[in-house]
């Protein structure tokens, strides 16, 4: 088999570097110096205006996919993840029907992916009212770990925990040493938001004090088991002290944001714009330079994408509508140019970026040859373009629904090709595999 080399200015490792990567039956080999000879290898140059980074690993996405495939499908999601650089994602238990909170439904899910998907993809497991005896199962058939609600998950078939049962899943979790990562709001900080077409009043009826409280009360419950618990899609800035002082105390504790956060203000989002509506909610600007702090200090583990569509008329644009939209952002082809562009602005580099939303990812979940360019891991890799300007056009992008908060918005970063296991991603031929946790 010839061997494929990848050379380019500027490649992106543990930082910044002119190489070759040598790639072979789909693993990188070596990673060389820009002017190592090459010998009868393939090779691949980069253009002057381009930089090789390894595949994204996103740990949160919706596919939906079975029972809701109108809201988005394996095909169309996975199809958007290599449009935009990511080569692995990591599937959430709802909202597909059913729910992947037992081993059946787990199968169910699989049938659903296999021979479908344009890039990697694994599974989460679900935690909920009457499941506990369930997750040793699941977590035995390689999920990554297990998702929980601490309020209404929006979904009937997708239960929330309360705090008696969260300790109980997470005390069973912590003697597998398995992961629970928590949709971290508080139901009775929260009101029900008014009818009606202005943002503000949406935001108000989920203050930060909502997350901050769940967030102490998911820290409680660790703590006390010993488990590990990740806070997904944080918003709230003001709790950030929470969390560096449980890993002062030697809690198990890590966090992600997602790019809309990082991206957006509440101030400049205008009423009716329901494509918006997500919770947690977008906070305003003051806030948002807090999660970028927060990423720079270490307190933020990661940046993935909670990638939540739904079909189109859930998100009221006819009305505008705030109280009755479905609350979610589709965002999976955008997350990169999205977060490098804010990056850039505030003297962040690619190397920084990459460890959010590539290394970080992976070892959250456990892939240990995901996320890196290095020897001996998969030759999932990103020919990005980080100079190109365009403007996001939402019927251009691959996912099931032309829906966006990004519509409209001119980003920086192109992603000019994806490569999974050493192979370009065409969207021919779908040959992603199925991830397994301990096995990928």
């Amino acid at each position: 088999m010839t061997d494929l080399v990848f050379r380019a200015a500027r490649v992106i490792t543990d930082r910044e570097t002119a190489a070759c990567v040598r790639v072979r039956a789909g693993r990188v080999v070596a990673v060389d110096p820009f002017d190592a000879p090459v010998g009868d290898a393939q090779v691949i140059d980069l253009a002057d205006d381009e930089v090789l980074l390894p595949g994204l690993v996103d740990t949160h996405v919706h596919v939906n996919d079975p029972g809701r495939a109108e809201w988005e499908g394996f095909p169309t999601a996975t199809s958007a993840a290599a449009a935009g650089g990511v080569t692995t994602i990591v599937d959430m238990p709802l909202n597909s029907v059913p729910p992947t909170t037992d081993l059946p439904a787990l199968a169910a899910k699989r049938a659903a992916a296999e021979g479908r998907a344009h890039v990697d993809v694994g599974f989460w497991g679900g935690a909920v009212p009457g499941n506990a005896a369930d997750l040793a199962g699941l977590h035995a058939a390689g999920v990554f770990g297990f998702k929980c609600f601490l309020l209404d998950s929006g979904v009937a078939e997708f239960g929330h925990l309360d705090p008696a049962e969260l300790r109980e899943h997470l005390g069973v979790l912590a003697g597998l040493d398995a992961l629970l990562i928590a949709h971290a709001e508080d139901a009775t900080a929260i009101t029900d938001p008014p009818s009606g077409r202005a943002y503000a009043d949406f935001l108000a009826s989920r203050p930060r004090a909502a997350e901050d409280a769940a967030i102490g009360l998911l820290i409680e419950a660790a703590r006390a088991t010993g488990g590990r618990v990740h806070v997904v899609h944080l918003s709230s800035s003001d709790a950030l002290p929470l969390v560096e002082a449980a890993r002062r105390d030697g809690v198990r504790l890590t966090v992600e944001t997602c790019p809309h956060y990082l991206s957006f203000a509440a101030e400049d989002v205008p009423d009716g714009a329901t494509q918006f509506k997500c919770c947690p909610p977008i906070r305003e600007a003051a806030n948002r330079d807090g999660l970028w702090q927060g990423l720079v200090d270490g307190l933020i583990d990661i940046v993935v994408s909670d990638h939540s569509p739904c079909a189109p008329e859930l998100k009221r644009l006819d009305t505008g509508d705030f109280a009755a939209a479905w609350g979610g952002i589709a965002s999976l082809q955008l997350g990169l140019p999205a977060v490098w562009m804010a990056a850039r602005d505030r003297g962040i580099g690619l190397p920084e970026v990459a460890r959010w939303m590539a290394a970080g990812p992976a070892d959250l979940v456990g892939l240990r040859r995901k996320g890196r360019i290095r020897p001996g891991n998969d030759a999932d890799l990103c020919v990005f373009a980080p100079d190109e300007e365009f403007i996001v056009d939402a019927a251009r992008l691959r996912h099931r629904n032309p829906v966006t908060a990004y519509h409209g918005a001119r980003l920086r970063g192109a992603v000019r090709s994806t490569w999974l296991r050493g192979a370009p991603v065409t969207g021919d031929h779908p040959r992603g595999r199925l991830l397994e946790r301990g096995h990928a």
